[in-house]
């Protein structure tokens, strides 16, 4: 009988493509919709703000707080939230482990300062070119995250590169899929 075993992986596990992080990125801010609006009705109930510009920078700091809840939450509970689960994606340590708190805490801050320097960075562009039409490309900031993968050697984001975690592409079964050896 043939050995109809797969070869066994070399190599670190695959970073999932770029293709299916945009696509998860796609369906997490459609979560992250239903999350905002949900922490903002529950910050007006509280507070009994009757405009978005009342309360403005604690309102931010709020949902700051309340997306961080949602991230915390889902990666503490298998790396994965929903649209991970979905495009089989897993947030874990360099040596495959689940994440600690503080480390996931760090990750989540780590997120935000490269999409919202981009975003001021297009919001001066706009202002000091005068066309206000620039001002659109803001949403494109948080993409930005996608320029470091492709310097990174595995495809890792930058902040995954500087904390030491990593995002792997898991197979069918649930388990990382790794470079298969040269023939």
């Amino acid at each position: 009988m043939p050995d109809t075993t797969p070869p066994r992986p070399i190599g670190p596990p695959l970073a999932p493509s770029r293709l299916r992080r945009f696509a998860c990125m796609m369906y997490e801010g459609v979560l992250l919709f239903g999350v905002v609006f949900l922490a903002s009705y529950l910050f007006d109930t509280l507070t009994q703000s009757r405009s978005g510009l009342m309360l403005r920078h604690t309102r931010q700091g709020f949902l700051f707080l309340a997306i961080g809840v949602y991230f915390l939450a889902c990666w503490r509970r298998g790396g994965q939230t929903l649209p991970m689960k979905t495009w089989n994606i897993r947030l874990t340590d360099r040596g495959g482990q689940p994440l600690r708190g503080s480390r996931m805490l760090v990750r989540y801050i780590l997120l935000w300062p490269l999409p919202l320097l981009t975003a001021l960075l297009i919001g001066a562009l706009a202002q000091a070119s005068g066309w206000p039409a620039l001002d659109m490309l803001i949403v494109t900031a948080p993409f930005s995250l996608f320029i470091w993968t492709w310097f990174d050697p595995q495809g890792q984001f930058l902040h995954d590169r500087l904390l030491g975690t990593e995002l792997h592409d898991l197979g069918p079964r649930g388990k990382p899929k790794q470079p298969t050896p040269a023939a």
